[in-house]
């Protein structure tokens, strides 16, 4: 029996186990840092099967890792398992209809993540021991991507040290080994204290905190024409110092994150904004204190990994989509505005080229495998924890089709194709990937030290997280 072979059969017996703790996660649908009940079914699962479990790593309670085997090579499975606020949605219902207004859904997909990453790591586990093969496969339970992440904590803490390579995936609209760059980031509170006083009677005698926050923002706003295109300024009032206009508000919080796509480039972004709010301060009177709450590095696909993927993904193949699956994801694809339909047909037409445009619409599920693209050096805008991780021990991250063409992620619909039959079949072919991947790498000794390599030239030859030491995980705030 070839590797493929054995992979696919291991996977295909414990197919409706991996689909029903996607369910169940997806059920769940639990914040960042609060993933009590997601954590603990993944936990059990992996106990079951022969996992030796340790749980609240990287002080983070719902964070935890797996562990089967002894030896060398030592590779890992990331999962994730946490919910975004506010996108309740019926599951396979392409209309909008919470289950419960304003409750949590899985609009990222991250149910799916976990669970093909428990997949991945059942069936490298049963390769282990059908083979009599030493090595130590991890799964990592990886809490609150969405929140202030965990894997740049659990870098800190030293659980990738020692791991020869890593293999991830995230559910999306295409099937490929990720070439695109994400840029990394950094995010604080700004918090401003001045003096109460009436603010019809003495308003000389006031010192506004509001006033000073919102010149921040004005002065960020000027920046944003100054800073390079790939870099992103975002903010949120956290406290805007009370609800009664003729009190001069005496404090106010506000949160900045900035966006770009290195860490030495994003802190030298960040103490920008710091001079900014620094003189909001002075010209208002009052005072200025910031934490910095969050940092993500940025994540560099492992090219050496990347060349061993591709090749299993393509032997592998897209997802076996049914006729249902495509009239459900026209359904989908149907539900958004003509405007951003108009967008997602660019899109289209630059990945399948002008000519395939209807016949994707007609049928808007991804069913081919896109070629790594080794020689891509774009960032595209968003972040991730897994950034920290590459900068730690090689990495290799999966994009595989949950959803239908076009699809915008953290939104209704796509909290709806994470529970549908779409969704199963992209999960099970991203388990299946990931394994192929896992065994054939760690078969190959020449492309582990080639990617290890790699890493250090990225980082200098040791991982730095951009965190303070000060920052702990923030439990309990989302």
């Amino acid at each position: 029996m070839t590797d493929l072979e054995f992979i696919e059969k291991i996977i295909d017996e414990k197919k409706q186990l991996i689909i029903d703790v996607s369910h169940k996660i997806w059920n769940y649908a639990e914040l960042p840092y609060a993933e009590t009940k997601s954590a603990s079914l993944l936990c059990d699962v992996l106990k079951q099967e022969g996992f030796k479990i340790t749980l609240g790593v990287a002080e983070i309670p719902t964070a935890f890792t797996a562990v089967f085997g002894t030896g060398t090579p030592v590779f890992g499975f990331l999962g994730e398992y946490d919910a975004l606020d506010i996108l309740s949605q019926e599951a396979g219902n392409p209309h909008k209809c919470p289950i419960n207004e304003g409750a949590p859904g899985h609009g990222c997909g991250h149910n799916l993540l976990g669970a093909g990453s428990l997949g991945a790591a059942l069936a490298a586990k049963e390769y282990l021991k059908e083979n009599n093969l030493n090595g130590t496969v991890i799964y990592y339970g990886c809490a609150a991507e969405e929140g202030a992440g965990a894997k740049q904590f659990m870098a800190r803490a030293g659980l990738f040290n020692g791991v020869d390579f890593i293999y991830t995936w995230h559910p999306a609209t295409t099937n490929e080994v990720q070439s695109d760059r994400s840029v990394a980031i950094m995010g604080a509170n700004f918090e401003f204290k001045g003096l109460t006083s009436h603010a019809g009677g003495s308003p000389h005698l006031g010192r506004s905190a509001l006033d000073a926050a919102e010149l921040m923002s004005v002065g960020v706003n000027y920046l944003r024409e100054h800073i390079i295109d790939q870099a992103r300024v975002h903010y949120a009032y956290a406290d805007a110092g009370g609800t009664a206009p003729n009190v001069v508000q005496d404090h106010a919080l506000v949160k900045y994150e900035v966006r770009s796509p290195k860490v030495k480039q994003v802190k030298e972004l960040f103490e920008r904004v710091v001079d900014v709010a620094k003189g909001a301060a002075m010209m208002t009177g009052t005072t200025m204190n910031y934490e910095v709450t969050m940092a993500f590095s940025d994540y560099i696909t492992n090219s050496a990994l990347a060349k061993v993927a591709d090749e299993c993904l393509q032997e592998i193949g897209a997802p076996m989509w049914d006729d249902e699956d495509y009239a459900l994801a026209k359904l989908y694809l149907s539900s958004y505005s003509q405007n951003t339909l108009n967008n997602i047909k660019e899109e289209i037409a630059e990945i399948y080229g002008d000519d395939k445009v209807e016949e994707i619409l007609a049928k808007p599920l991804d069913s081919i495998i896109h070629p790594y693209d080794e020689k891509n050096k774009k960032y595209s805008t968003g972040s991730t924890d897994v950034g920290d991780v590459c900068y730690a021990v090689p990495t290799l991250n999966f994009l595989i089709a949950t959803a239908c063409v076009g699809n915008v992620g953290h939104t209704w619909q796509m909290t709806g194709q994470s529970n549908s039959s779409i969704s199963d079949k992209g999960l099970i072919t991203a388990a299946k990937a990931m394994a192929l991947a896992a065994i054939r790498t760690m078969n190959m000794p020449d492309v582990i030290e080639e990617a290890k390599n790699i890493v250090l030239k990225q980082n200098g030859g040791a991982y730095i997280c951009p965190l303070p030491d000060y920052v702990k995980p923030p439990i309990g705030r989302y």
